[in-house]
């Protein structure tokens, strides 16, 4: 059964399962209706930060334009334009046994395509979730639901796996951005812009 978490929350994953090692991150979300001219297009993003809280180049950034990460630890399985229809808008897998040895924290974070051009932002976006997958076993771990309200921001950091003491943790994080995809570039530590 599932485990449904608050922000703020932390599961220790290691005591959940000794030999859990493929994961897979769902995120999910709605837009409201909406009058503008421009789709809404949200992106879901992962940085692979060192003790610093920083990536240690671009390949620590796994995105739409870099699906994979060199370690084969991360794997975007692509862009979903839309976020129409049901179900997980898009899908991150993960191999712990393949996270490199300078990587601490995995951060989850998700952005709103071109916010800034098209006026958008995370107000305007209702039922965001990210879901936790342990792939071999093909079962449903934590859900963590972002009813935080949200209004000017124009990313999120949703989640962090968190490696201590040898121990892998989910931690359920819940923290808004403004300045978009370029800010959370910014603040682990990629020069974008």
């Amino acid at each position: 059964m599932a485990i449904n978490l608050s922000k703020g929350q932390t599961i220790n994953l290691s005591k959940s399962s000794s030999r859990l090692s493929n994961l897979a991150v769902g995120l999910g979300w709605d837009t409201n209706r909406y009058d503008g001219e421009s789709d809404f297009d949200l992106d879901s993003e992962v940085f692979l930060v060192s003790a610093n809280g920083k990536v240690r180049d671009q390949s620590d950034f796994v995105f739409f334009g870099n699906l994979r990460h060199p370690s084969g630890a991360v794997e975007h399985t692509g862009d979903n334009r839309t976020g129409v229809g049901s179900g997980d808008d898009e899908l991150i897998k993960i191999n712990l046994n393949n996270v490199p040895a300078h990587v601490e924290k995995i951060i989850i974070t998700a952005s709103i395509y071109e916010s800034e051009q098209r006026n958008q932002n995370f107000g305007q976006v209702e039922n965001a979730y990210i879901k936790l997958y342990d792939l071999d076993k093909n079962e449903l771990l934590l859900q963590y639901d972002l009813c935080e309200e949200f209004c000017a921001e124009t990313a999120l950091v949703f989640a962090e796996v968190e490696k201590i003491n040898n121990e892998w943790k989910f931690n359920a994080v819940g923290n808004g951005f403004f300045g978009g995809l370029v800010a959370l570039c910014r603040n682990y530590g990629i020069n974008a812009g």
